[in-house]
């Protein structure tokens, strides 16, 4: 019998980490499940839900090249015991969330977005310049 990615298969826990388990397929070789693949809840210690010899349905997820076989027990349920996770609504990440009107009572156009940008842009410009002038002794004549 020859393991196919996405088959089911019954394994015999044969070895735990602190990553994961090791479980010995029908075939003889030996796979691993994650850690992350044990349950559908954050597991701290994997000590808490498999023991050495239990007998586990796992699912096939990859072979690699080497022989590395990787399995998943909770990928290995059948959908209707897997709890769903609720839908989130959609959130778009970074800037703004509020809107980009950025306190002005409204929303900018591109060209007031520009006058914006370069405003700032000119006064972090004019604040570094002072900084360095300043450590470098102001503006008096310069060497070379």
């Amino acid at each position: 019998m020859s393991i196919e990615v996405g088959s089911k298969v019954q394994g015999k826990v044969t070895g735990i980490t602190n990553f994961g388990a090791f479980v010995e397929l029908p075939n003889g070789k030996t796979g691993l499940v994650h850690i992350s693949e044990v349950a559908d809840h954050y597991v701290k210690d994997i000590n808490e839900l498999l023991k050495v010899g239990d007998t586990v349905e796992v699912k096939v997820m990859n072979v690699g090249n080497d022989g590395k076989i990787g399995l998943s027990i909770r990928k290995a349920k059948p959908e209707s015991e897997r709890p769903q996770r609720p839908e989130r609504p959609y959130r778009p990440r970074g800037g703004n969330r509020g809107g980009n009107d950025h306190g002005r009572g409204g929303k900018e156009n591109f060209e007031q977005k520009m006058a914006r940008f370069l405003k700032d842009s000119e006064d972090r410009l004019s604040t570094l310049k002072r900084a360095t002038e300043s450590k470098r002794g102001g503006r008096g004549a310069r060497r070379g």
